[in-house]
């Protein structure tokens, strides 16, 4: 896992905690900043093509819920997955598409990793990233 916090391109904090609940910005599939996929996801295109930019967007959210854990503790769970497509009017498999989230946070957090989940489609996002990823984590 990619243990690089993720940059803020606007004036906000990755992640901030209360009590022990962290909630993540959105955070898009960005490697020291600058996103590796842009543009729609398309329904012409197999789902792997998305692969690495959810998981890489997942990644960051996950880093930035990291940052925030004292000495000791880990993340006891992820309590919610919001997962924003920017999808062509055609496509279909925002879930299974959001299944890559899903899959790469059971597989560093085991079964507390998957949590209640939204998947939703949207027309734009920040610097026309193809997903955006929000959790909600607890420790």
């Amino acid at each position: 896992m990619n243990s690089e916090l993720p940059i803020p391109q606007g004036n906000y904090v990755p992640a901030k905690r209360h009590g022990s609940l962290i909630v993540t910005s959105g955070m898009t599939p960005r490697r020291e900043g600058v996103l590796i996929l842009t543009g729609n996801v398309s329904s012409a295109a197999p789902l792997d093509d998305y692969r690495e930019a959810v998981e890489l967007a997942c990644g960051n959210a996950l880093n930035a819920a990291n940052a925030q854990l004292r000495k000791g503790e880990r993340i006891a769970a992820i309590l919610s997955l919001s997962v924003f497509i920017t999808a062509d009017p055609d496509f279909t498999a925002h879930s299974k598409l959001a299944d890559f989230a899903s899959d790469y946070l059971r597989d560093r957090l085991g079964p507390q990793g998957v949590g209640a989940r939204a998947a939703v489609g949207v027309a734009t996002l920040p610097g026309n990233a193809p997903v955006e990823i929000q959790l909600i984590a607890t420790v």
